[in-house]
């Protein structure tokens, strides 16, 4: 039985994504990998898990490493490949490599960080890894080997130190050659402010439906944030707990709380 540590790699953008075949191949030096990913693109998923019907997986033949496709969402591989495929609780679970960056507020849609929070309930450290290519055209060139190194980094640092059992790493990389990269910046969560969020229209039959996108202006970006690091040309990493409770305004609130409460007792 190896004494190497297990990691599980899962993504969103299905199990043929050039993205989890670089980072699971690049993983393979730290550690036992096995693949779980959905068997097909899950982008934009969120946090979602499948509860009304079953979640199926089938071996995919010819990876370097075990690899299994799932029904199911991001979340769902992350529990079946915890609990089963792995063959015991993995060392680390890393998502990736995302086709598209995953920062500001689309952290919230993104079935890449939603893996590595499902990873977090679990009790496993994690880390959600993406490329900051152009989405959903594809980029002339994407720099799949720029993220998977800096992902190993990563991973190599969450493996011998661990984690906060709250807290996940969220890891964008510009896409760009790794010479290019101008270094790894520790970053917040910055904020996006979408215009042309509804597109209405009507099909040949006169029924209406609609397309949901939106559009960002980059003038709105804050120096600091994980939006401004990958403008600037450098990797960033945000720390982001699945704890959502704003301990600031709960400490605001709580002392007038109490003494509400005792003025009624």
């Amino acid at each position: 039985m190896s004494d190497r540590p297990k990691i599980l790699v899962t993504n969103d953008d299905g199990v043929a994504s050039p993205g989890i075949i670089a980072l699971a191949d690049a993983l393979r030096g730290l550690g036992d990998v096995t693949v779980v990913a959905p068997d097909r693109d899950n982008s934009g998923v969120g946090h979602s898990i499948s509860i009304h019907h079953p979640v199926r997986v089938h071996p995919i033949a010819d990876r370097a490493m075990p690899t299994f496709a799932c029904s199911g969402t991001p979340a769902d591989c992350v529990v079946v490949g915890a609990f089963d495929l792995c063959g015991g609780t993995p060392s680390l679970v890393v998502s990736g490599i995302n086709r598209g960056a995953n920062a500001g507020d689309d952290i919230n849609y993104s079935g890449t960080v939603a893996a590595a929070t499902e990873s977090l309930i679990i009790g496993i450290p994690s880390i959600a890894v993406s490329l900051a290519t152009t989405w959903p055209e594809p980029a002339r060139v994407q720099h799949w080997d720029t993220a998977a190194t800096i992902a190993v980094d990563l991973a190599r640092d969450v493996l011998a130190h661990g984690l906060p059992p709250s807290t996940l790493l969220n890891l964008n990389v510009p896409n760009l050659a790794a010479s290019d990269v101008r270094g790894v910046r520790y970053v917040r969560q910055g904020r996006k402010a979408y215009r042309n969020r509804l597109d209405k229209r009507n099909d040949p039959r006169g029924s209406t439906y609609f397309w949901l996108w939106g559009t960002f202006d980059d003038a709105d970006i804050v120096d600091g944030t994980d939006l401004a690091a990958i403008r600037d040309g450098y990797a960033c990493v945000t720390p982001i707990t699945v704890d959502r409770t704003d301990h600031d305004e709960l400490a605001r609130r709580l002392p007038s709380e109490a003494t509400s409460m005792g003025a009624k007792s």
